[in-house]
């Protein structure tokens, strides 16, 4: 049986939205010091170059994902996270494609994210390789980190 993952534009007032954003934010903090989390927070996602998208199982947030605009030709994934209880459910891929979607239709012609170096992270990095997405080095403000790896995927 197929679960039907529904994706939709986040504005981010929900509670359990918020709560996801901030379990999240936590979750970097528990892996990596302070000067490499990267991820963004509620206030940080407001921003007018950040979209937010939720994904939805039965009704229930199952994960996010957000698209930051680097540039008119560039963009960068941001606050991808998988609700624990949603993994294998196939909802970080339905996300990532949707924003790939996402910044096709905005006219982008390339992808970026950072994402981390423990083990925790090796699950991310398989996901992005496997929808085309290759290493790269540090890009925008980034600099070279031991806890972040840098990818990109051309448009």
């Amino acid at each position: 049986m197929q679960t039907t993952i529904e994706i939709r534009t986040d504005d981010l007032t929900s509670t359990a939205t918020r709560r996801l954003v901030e379990f999240h934010l936590a979750g970097m903090h528990d892996t990596s010091p302070p000067e490499s989390v990267h991820a963004l927070g509620v206030a940080a996602l407001r921003h007018p170059s950040v979209s937010v998208w939720s994904a939805w199982i039965h009704g229930e947030l199952a994960g996010i994902g957000a698209l930051k605009a680097l540039d008119a030709q560039r963009g960068e994934i941001k606050s991808m996270r998988v609700d624990d209880r949603f993994r294998g459910y196939g909802v970080g891929r339905a996300l990532l494609r949707h924003i790939v979607d996402q910044a096709r239709s905005r006219g982008m012609s390339s992808l970026w994210l950072e994402t981390g170096t423990t083990e925790d992270f090796v699950p991310a990095q398989r996901l992005y390789e496997s929808e085309g997405f290759a290493y790269c080095g540090p890009f925008a403000d980034y600099a070279p980190d031991p806890f972040s790896v840098f990818m990109t995927h051309a448009l």
